[in-house]
């Protein structure tokens, strides 16, 4: 039986990554990427020599039907992305899908899907964040226009905690509009983490009025990748 590996790596640091995913990485026959020059960072680091090739959101319906004939030949493949956990808001997510209608699903399918657990950045985020996280609404990125209002309305009424991920170029918006729609509950906490795991990492707590004040008033630290998490009520 053919099998994928779906395989968490480094948000940041390389030193976060399992023993099992590097043992993966080297004895199954493609690694899969998003960016073949960041994932040969990791791989250089550990010694991996296996082949990459790449597959992220713009790869073609050509592309994945010769990953699942490779795959239909009784190859092993190992699944990456940039940073993180595959298919948690990541193209990837299509791949397995794809994997699963044409070969079946478990457990009689053809491929068997493996996980290869690791690093997470909204998980990282939640662990320090010291906002209950026993029951969570992970949003990943918010659309840029369509039915992004109501999903700040859906934050705005959900009683769990939400998590979401933001870009830098946009980050600065969505705290403006957080604190926007957020002006009824003055005291539902937001934490930011910026840069996990990395040089710079920043973990920013408070009201939503006074995150985003933070990064207007510092817009040096308006750089990486954010994770957004609003605390219930």
């Amino acid at each position: 039986m053919s099998i994928i590996y779906v395989v968490a790596t480094p948000i940041g640091n390389l030193e976060d990554i399992t023993l099992r995913a590097i043992r993966i990485l080297k004895e199954v026959d493609l690694i899969l990427c998003e960016d073949t020059r960041e994932t040969r960072k990791l791989l250089s680091a550990y010694d991996i020599h296996t082949r990459v090739d790449s597959y992220h959101a713009q790869s073609t319906t050509r592309k994945a039907e010769k990953i699942l004939d490779f795959l239909g030949e009784g190859n092993t493949v190992a699944l990456v992305c940039d940073a993180g956990t595959p298919t948690i808001s990541d193209p990837g997510s299509l791949l397995i899908e794809q994997i699963y209608a044409r070969f079946g699903n478990p457990p009689n399918g053809e491929v068997r899907v493996v996980p290869i657990p690791g690093a997470s950045a909204a998980l990282a985020a939640l662990s320090a964040s010291g906002i209950p996280s026993s029951s969570f609404l992970f949003l990943g990125f918010l659309p840029h226009k369509k039915g992004r209002e109501t999903l700040f309305k859906e934050i705005t009424a959900c009683e769990r905690t939400v998590v979401l991920y933001e870009s830098p170029h946009r980050i600065e918006k969505t705290l403006t509009t957080l604190a926007e729609y957020l002006k009824e509950s003055p005291s539902r906490k937001i934490v930011i983490g910026r840069e996990l795991t990395k040089k710079f990492e920043e973990i920013v707590s408070g009201s939503a009025d006074e995150v985003a004040a933070y990064f207007l008033n510092n817009p040096d630290h308006v750089k990486g990748e954010f994770v957004v998490i609003v605390g219930g009520f």
